[in-house]
C-alpha cells in the first residue's frame, strides 16, 4: 500500500489542498514517516507557507480500505479541530485536508508536525528517558486528561457523535475475543458476563481518547507538547481513559514491560490524585475500570498475537505478552468480585 505510486499521487493532491489552505504554497516533497497501523503517516515539505509549517504531517487512509473506524482519518481530524486552543489541552492543529473519492482515492488530512518524541516508559529499556523526565510528563498528561474531560462536547460540532456506553464498551473488546484463536482467549466469556452484570452507573459523556497513554503523546523535556494518535476517540465515560492511563505504571507491572526496573512513572494513587485536582471531581467505582482495562489489554493483546502469527512476526513482545493473556482475565475477574 505505501507504495511509490501513492506518494506520488498524495503529493500530487497535496499540492492542490495546500493551495487552499496558504494561496501560492507548494509542496517540494514527501516521504514516509513511521506511523500506525490503522493509517499512513508521511511528512511534507512545504515553501510558500507560514513560519514553522514548513513540514507538515499527512496522515492518509489505506487506499483501497473504507475510511470507517480507527481509518476515518477525516473523523480524527475533527476531534483535533474540536480541541484546538482549548485550556489545558495540546493537539496539532489541522492545517487542510483532502476528502477524496474512496476507497480508490483515499481521504487525507495535513496536521502541523509537533515537535518531541514518542515513548513508552514501560516498553522500552530503562535509562531510554531520565526518571524525573518521566515522572513529570506522566504527571502533566494526567492533568491533560482532566482538561480533555473538562470540554463540553455539546459546545463543538461532534456534539451528535453518538455516546459509546459501558456495554458498548464491552461488547468491542468482546467481538475481539472471538476474532482470535481458541488458545488466546480462553475465558473470556465469563468476564464478559461479570462485566455486563455488575457494570456501575454512567459518567456524563466526555471525549476520550481511547489508548490514552504517554506513548500516544509527544512529549519535550518533561512537557507534553501534543496528544496523537486519536483513531478510536468517542463519546464515552472518563473513567475507561483514567485506568488506561493508570495501567502504564510500574506497579501495574504491565505484560509487554521490558523490565521490571522502575521508570520513575508515578504510582497509580498519585496519577489519580494529579487527574482529580485538576478535574475538579471524584471519580467512584474505579476497581471495576481497572477490570475493564484488564479484559481490554487481553483482547488487545490476543489481536497483536494473532496478527504476529499470520504475519510470521511473533517477536519478544509477543511472546512475552502470550502467558499474561489468561492472567489479565482471572485478575479482572477478583477485581470484580
Amino acid at each position: 500500500m505505501d507504495s511509490p505510486q501513492l506518494v506520488r499521487d498524495l503529493t500530487g493532491r497535496a499540492a492542490v489542498a495546500v493551495r487552499r489552505w496558504v494561496p501560492g504554497a507548494v509542496v517540494d516533497s514527501v516521504e514516509p514517516l513511521t506511523g500506525g497501523t490503522s493509517s499512513l503517516t508521511y511528512v511534507a515539505a512545504l515553501s510558500g507557507v507560514p513560519a514553522g509549517h514548513e513540514r507538515v504531517v499527512l496522515k492518509v487512509t489505506p487506499p483501497g480500505l473504507a475510511p470507517v473506524r480507527n481509518r476515518d482519518v477525516l473523523r480524527q481530524a475533527r476531534i483535533m479541530e474540536a480541541l484546538a486552543d482549548r485550556p489545558g489541552v495540546r493537539v496539532p492543529k489541522v492545517l487542510f485536508h483532502d476528502a477524496g473519492a474512496p476507497p480508490g482515492v483515499p481521504p487525507f488530512i495535513a496536521m502541523e508536525l509537533v515537535p518531541g518524541e514518542c515513548v513508552e516508559p514501560v516498553l522500552v529499556p530503562r535509562g531510554t528517558l531520565p526518571a524525573a523526565q518521566v515522572r513529570a510528563r506522566a504527571l502533566e498528561a494526567a492533568g491533560m486528561l482532566a482538561a480533555l474531560h473538562r470540554v463540553d462536547p455539546r459546545d463543538t460540532a461532534s456534539a451528535e457523535e453518538p455516546v459509546v456506553s459501558l456495554d458498548d464498551e464491552i461488547g468491542r473488546w468482546t467481538r475481539a475475543f472471538t476474532t482470535v484463536p481458541e488458545d488466546l482467549r480462553t475465558g473470556y466469556e465469563r468476564v464478559a458476563e461479570r462485566l455486563h452484570a455488575t457494570a456501575p452507573a454512567a459518567m456524563t459523556p466526555v471525549f476520550t481518547h481511547g489508548d490514552y497513554r504517554l506513548g500516544n503523546t509527544l512529549c519535550e523535556g518533561g512537557s507534553v507538547t501534543a496528544v496523537i494518535d486519536w483513531e478510536i476517540w468517542s463519546l464515552g465515560d472518563p473513567r475507561v481513559d483514567v485506568t488506561w492511563l493508570t495501567f502504564f505504571t510500574d506497579e501495574a507491572r504491565h505484560p509487554a514491560s521490558v523490565s521490571d526496573e522502575p521508570t520513575g512513572m508515578p504510582g497509580r494513587a498519585e496519577l489519580l490524585d494529579a487527574y482529580q485536582e485538576a478535574r475538579g471531581e471524584p471519580l467512584g467505582d474505579l476497581p471495576w475500570f481497572e477490570a475493564l482495562t484488564k479484559y481490554k489489554e487481553s483482547a488487545a493483546t490476543a489481536l497483536l498475537v494473532k496478527r504476529a502469527r499470520k504475519a510470521g512476526r511473533l517477536r519478544d513482545m509477543h511472546r512475552r505478552m502470550l502467558p499474561a493473556l489468561p492472567v489479565l482475565l482471572d485478575e479482572a475477574m477478583a477485581l470484580l468480585g
